[in-house]
C-alpha cells in the first residue's frame, strides 16, 4: 500500500483521541509557515529570519508612529538579534502575557493604537516560540521587567524593578537554527528594511551596528534611493492626512512601484496600489482631456504610495498584500475612493501650477502611444501566435499550481527555470517539482537586445514567448512566477545567454529584477566520489575541501554542462538544497554604463580588456 493511502481502519478509528489541541508555541513551531511564510537561511530577503526583525521592528515602529521615542537601536551579532526603543515601554504587568499569551496585544484598544502593524500581536509570540534565546526587558516610569524564554518556555521571570534607563523595550533573540539551519543575516537586506522604515517615518533615526539611516524627505527619498535611471522631471511629492504620493517618469520601459500600509512594504501591492495605478492614470488624462490609452500615460513611470488604515486587513500574517477595502472596521470610505479623490485634488493642482513638468510628461505620453502605435501590428499577431504556439507543450512545460489558479494565489509557491538545449531542459524537466517548478527551453542563443526597441519583444519568437510564458506583458504584477531561474551551463556560451537574458530583462522588464524576481541557479562543478559518499562542489574552495574529506584516491567528475547531470543528481540541487543567486538592480550600478560596454557596440574597447584580464583555467587532476 502506498504510503499515502488511507485505509479503511484508519477512517474506523476517527475518535475524540484523535483530536489534539495544541499548546500556541507547539502550534507555531510545527507550522511555523503560517506566522513567518518562508523559512530560508537569509539568502533571500523573504526568509523568515527577516520577518522575525521585522516583526519586533514593527512594535518600535508603532511607539514612533503614535509619538514616542525617536530613535531605535538595532544590532545583528553572530546571528544574535537585539531591538532597543525609546517609546511607552509595555505595561509591566503585561510583559510576559503580550509575548506568550495568543489574543493578547495592543491592537484591540484602538485609542492606543489607531493605525498600526506591530501592536505586539502574533508575531513577537511567533520570534519568541521560534526562537531558542528570547529576551525582553521593559522600562516604564522608573521601573523594569525582564524575562527570558527558551522556544516559547520561560526560564526566566524576574520581579519588577527600579532602573535609570529611559522608557521604552528591549528585545534580544536569537533564532532556532534546528528550524532556520545555516541561517545568516546579510546586510544589504537589513538595510533595506531599515531604510524604508526610515522613508515612511521622517525624522526617525535608526542605528544599526552603529550606523545611523535617516530620512528628512520621506517617500521622496526612497524614490532617489531606488530609481537606477535619471527622472525626466522632478519628481511629483504629494502628503496629505494618511496618504502620501512621490511620482515621476522615465525612460526606462514598464511600471515602477513601492506601496506601504501603515508603515508595512506591501510588497505584492493590494487594493491601495490597484487603486494608485488606476487614478494617477484617470487624473493625467483628465487633466489632457485626451483620450490617452492607461498603458501610455504609465509607461515609464516610478512612483510610491503609502497610505494609514485603521485595522488594515492583510492576505497573510507576513502583511505583504493588502486586502481592505474599507478605511475603517465600520464600513467607512473606500480605499480606492480615498486615493482617488486625493489625486484628483492634488495631482491636478500640481500639473497646473507646474507647466514645465506638464510639458515633459505629455512628451512622454505622446512618446509611448507613437511607439504602441508603430509595433500595433506586430503586437497583436505575436499575440496570436504566441496563443497558436506549441508555449503549452515544448517550449513550457508548467507547473501544476497554476492549472486550477486563474487568480495567481499559487504564485508565492512556483518558480520557472529558463533553460537552454534539450539535454538540460530534460536533465531538469524529469527531476522537478511538478507542483511548482515550470521549464521554459530556449532554442539557442537569445538576440542581444541592448539599444533595442519594445517592438522586438514581440518580432523575436524566443522572446515573444518567454514574455507570454511569464504574463509580463501589462504589468509584472500579473507574473506566474515567484521566481524566474536562469539555468545555463557553468561554461562560456552558458554564461553568455546568462547575460543574454539579464539584458533582456534589464532593458524591457526591469521591476522584474528590482523587486527580486530573477534569480540565477548555480550548480555543482565538481562531484568528488569517495567510498562512502559523494561530495557535490560549487567552487574550487569546495573541490579542495571535499578532497581531504574522501581521502585517498577519490575519484572527480568536472561537470561543464546542465546536461550531463543524471536527473537522479539533479534533484538534489534544485529541490530543498537549492543555491540560488539573486539579480539585483541598485542605483549605483551604473546599469547604463555596464551594458553599454558588455552588450553595445565598443568591440575594440571590449576586446582589450578581454585581453588585459584573460586568466587560463588550469585542467584539474
Amino acid at each position: 500500500m502506498e504510503e499515502n493511502t488511507i485505509s479503511k481502519n484508519d477512517i474506523d478509528n476517527y475518535g475524540s483521541d484523535t483530536i489534539k489541541t495544541l499548546d500556541w508555541k507547539e502550534h507555531i513551531r510545527r507550522r511555523p509557515g503560517m506566522y513567518i511564510g518562508k523559512l530560508g537561511d537569509g539568502t533571500l530577503s523573504e526568509d523568515g529570519i527577516y520577518v522575525l526583525l521585522k516583526e519586533v521592528l514593527d512594535n518600535a515602529i508603532d511607539e514612533y508612529m503614535m509619538g514616542f521615542g525617536r530613535q531605535i537601536e538595532v544590532n545583528i551579532e553572530s546571528g544574535v538579534v537585539s531591538v532597543r526603543d525609546f517609546g511607552r515601554g509595555i505595561p509591566l504587568d503585561k510583559v510576559n502575557d503580550v509575548v506568550s499569551k495568543m489574543n493578547t496585544g495592543a491592537k484591540y484598544d484602538s485609542k492606543a493604537f489607531k493605525k498600526s502593524v506591530g501592536l505586539n500581536g502574533v508575531g513577537i509570540k511567533a520570534v519568541n516560540a521560534l526562537s531558542t534565546d528570547f529576551y525582553i526587558c521593559s522600562y516604564r516610569d522608573g521601573k523594569c521587567k525582564e524575562s527570558e524564554f527558551c522556544c516559547g518556555e520561560i526560564t526566566k521571570d524576574s520581579p519588577i524593578k527600579p532602573t535609570n534607563e529611559d522608557n521604552g523595550t528591549y528585545v534580544r533573540f536569537t533564532p532556532d537554527n534546528t528550524i532556520f539551519r545555516d541561517y545568516k543575516y546579510r546586510d544589504e537586506f537589513v538595510e533595506t528594511l531599515l531604510k524604508n522604515y526610515t522613508f515612511l517615518n521622517s525624522g526617525l533615526s535608526i542605528y544599526y551596528n552603529g550606523r545611523k539611516f535617516y530620512s528628512k524627505n520621506g517617500l521622496q527619498d526612497l524614490l532617489v534611493e531606488n530609481m537606477t535611471v535619471d527622472p525626466l522631471y522632478p519628481i511629483i511629492h504629494l502628503k496629505g492626512e494618511d496618504i502620501e504620493i512621490v511620482m515621476t517618469h522615465s525612460n526606462q520601459y514598464g511600471e515602477e512601484y513601492y506601496s506601504f500600509v501603515n508603515g508595512q512594504h506591501t510588497t505584492q501591492g493590494g487594493t491601495h496600489l490597484t487603486a494608485f495605478r488606476e487614478h494617477v492614470s484617470r487624473t493625467i488624462k483628465e487633466y489632457y482631456n485626451k483620450n490617452f490609452e492607461f498603458s501610455d500615460i504609465r509607461n515609464g513611470i516610478i512612483g510610491a504610495v503609502s497610505i494609514k488604515v485603521e485595522e488594515p486587513v492583510f492576505e497573510s500574517q507576513t502583511k505583504t498584500k493588502l486586502g481592505s477595502k474599507d478605511m475603517s472596521p465600520d464600513g467607512g470610505i473606500s480605499v480606492n475612493k480615498f486615493i482617488g479623490d486625493f489625486l484628483k485634488k492634488e495631482l491636478d493642482n500640481y500639473l497646473h501650477k507646474h507647466n514645465e513638468t506638464s510639458e515633459i510628461l505629455l512628451k512622454k505620453i505622446l512618446d509611448s502611444e507613437k511607439e504602441r502605435k508603430a509595433i500595433a501590428g506586430v503586437t497583436k499577431l505575436a499575440r496570436e501566435r504566441a496563443k497558436k504556439s506549441n508555449l503549452h507543450n515544448k517550449k513550457l512545460r508548467d507547473c501544476r499550481v497554476h492549472l486550477n489558479d486563474t487568480k495567481g494565489e499559487k504564485r508565492e509557491d512556483s518558480s520557472i527555470f529558463i533553460t537552454e538545449g534539450d539535454s538540460a531542459s530534460g536533465s531538469i524537466t524529469k527531476s522537478r517539482n511538478v507542483e511548482t517548478q515550470a521549464v521554459f527551453s530556449l532554442r539557442g542563443k537569445p538576440l542581444n537586445t541592448f539599444g533595442l526597441t519594445r517592438k522586438v519583444v514581440y518580432e523575436n519568437e524566443e522572446f515573444n514567448l518567454l514574455q507570454a510564458a511569464l504574463n509580463i506583458e501589462d504589468s509584472i504584477e500579473n507574473l506566474r512566477y515567484n521566481k524566474v531561474i536562469i539555468a545555463t551551463d557553468a561554461d562560456v556560451d552558458g554564461m553568455h545567454i546568462r547575460l543574454l537574458l539579464i539584458t533582456f530583462f534589464l532593458q524591457f522588464f526591469p521591476d522584474l529584477i528590482k523587486k527580486g524576481h530573477v534569480y540565477i541557479l548555480q550548480t555543482p562543478l565538481f562531484r568528488i566520489k569517495s567510498k562512502k559518499e559523494n561530495f557535490y562542489c560549487y567552487s574550487e574552495e569546495e573541490r579542495l575541501l571535499a578532497m581531504k574529506k574522501a581521502g585517498a584516491n577519490p575519484e572527480i567528475t568536472r561537470f561543464k554542462g546542465l546536461g550531463e547531470i543524471s536527473p537522479n543528481e539533479f534533484k538534489d540541487f534544485i529541490g530543498e538544497n537549492i543555491r540560488l543567486d539573486p539579480v539585483s538592480l541598485r542605483k549605483d550600478d551604473l546599469v547604463k554604463e555596464l551594458l553599454e560596454f558588455y552588450m553595445g557596440k565598443n568591440t575594440m574597447e571590449r576586446q582589450n580588456f578581454i585581453i588585459n584580464n584573460l586568466v587560463v583555467e588550469e585542467d584539474v587532476e
